[in-house]
């Protein structure tokens, strides 16, 4: 397995999901706000296949950097996918879904950076 930092992870997973044509990527730095992750990721998809499509490239381009996530939920019914990598943690979310839950809304506070 290589090293690398976190925030460079989390902008190689936003080009991973931009490379599916994910909508409205952010990329939260949730460092000071909690000790569960250093980054979030957040995004999605216009349907379940979608999101299925970008969770499966953002698993298949960390395996190959030998980065394997520690959970996956959600995939069953691809509606919202997490993919917890340790220090940063995916969330790809069907566009309904993340109306509905309005992740950001909770993470207000913490930089944004993208």
């Amino acid at each position: 397995m290589i090293f690398i930092n976190p925030e460079e992870f989390a902008k190689k997973i936003e080009a991973w999901i931009e490379a599916k044509n994910g909508d409205e990527i952010e990329v939260i730095n949730v460092t000071e706000m909690t000790t569960i992750a250093n980054y979030f990721v957040i995004a999605s998809g216009n349907s379940e296949r979608q999101v299925k499509a970008i969770a499966d490239n953002v698993e298949y381009e960390a395996k190959e950097l030998e980065i394997f996530p520690k959970n996956i939920e959600g995939q069953r019914e691809g509606r919202w996918i997490l993919l917890d990598y340790y220090d940063v943690i995916v969330h790809i979310f069907h566009t309904e879904e993340r109306q509905l839950y309005n992740l950001e809304k909770l993470w207000k506070n913490s930089p944004v950076t993208r």
